[in-house]
């Protein structure tokens, strides 16, 4: 279920070309997450957002580049026991750790929560779902998002219980339902992992406003690659409606 891949200590900075900026947050006695905050300026948007299940945060910056460079703001951070963060990943855990950065981008960054949208990938969209349920934001992204651990297993495993195999749950089925912000679900058309019947069940629960994005001839990791252009401008133009909106009713 969590892959994380050991950290390779380079300057990513360099590397990268991005302004990254190191944050380490303490999350409880034992667990210090560590992650990066890309500024675009005062005023941008900023992405929020919770990863996959492999890898670690340096695995996402030709993707973040991206997203800089047309003008938006990111928080990435890594799960407890993945790249630098301490501990073991558990799903409780995982959750704590992104509720603990939502925090520390709102009180400690005091970015104000209109200008902050949820982005999740893969298993990253139930933590997403989490963390918009219980914080306030002004939209949510799920990309190659399922309903469940089960449901994966039903399309995997002729529907063995997912209790046999791992200890997790990541309902984000249960959660969508309570999410009261606009949504946009991305998926990508060839997802061998998650198939796109899984990721439209998840968008059929959710509420209104919300946008369903097909990327063509998209696997599960290719998404922003394969997308290219076109899902990067979808992406911006539901940050900038949302946004804006969070601005007006703020008024």
């Amino acid at each position: 279920m969590f892959q994380p891949s050991p950290w390779d200590d380079r300057n990513w900075a360099s590397l990268s070309g991005l302004p990254l900026e190191e944050v380490w947050l303490p999350v409880d006695e034992s667990v210090t997450i560590y992650g990066w905050f890309v500024d675009a300026g005062p005023t941008k948007p900023v992405l929020f957002w919770c990863h996959g299940n492999a890898g670690n945060i340096s695995h996402r910056l030709a993707n973040i580049r991206e997203l800089y460079r047309r003008g938006l703001s990111v928080f990435i951070f890594d799960y407890r026991g993945y790249g630098r963060s301490s501990g073991s990943p558990s799903e409780p855990g995982i959750y704590q750790d992104a509720l603990a950065g939502y925090d520390y981008v709102l009180h400690q960054r005091r970015i104000a929560s209109d200008r902050i949208v949820v982005f999740g990938r893969s298993l990253g969209a139930c933590v997403a779902g989490e963390v918009a349920i219980l914080r306030p934001s002004a939209g949510v992204i799920l990309e190659g998002s399922f309903p469940s651990i089960q449901a994966m297993s039903d399309q995997h495993y002729l529907g063995l219980p997912a209790r046999w195999f791992v200890d997790v749950e990541f309902n984000l089925a249960q959660k969508i339902p309570r999410l009261q912000r606009p949504v946009l679900v991305i998926h990508g058309e060839k997802d061998s992992i998650v198939p796109v019947a899984l990721g439209r069940q998840v968008f059929d629960t959710a509420h209104e406003p919300k946008q369903w994005y097909v990327v063509p001839g998209a696997d599960h990791n290719d998404v922003p690659f394969v997308g290219g252009n076109p899902y990067f401008q979808k992406i911006m133009s539901f940050v900038q409606t949302v946004v804006t909106k969070g601005h007006e009713r703020v008024r």
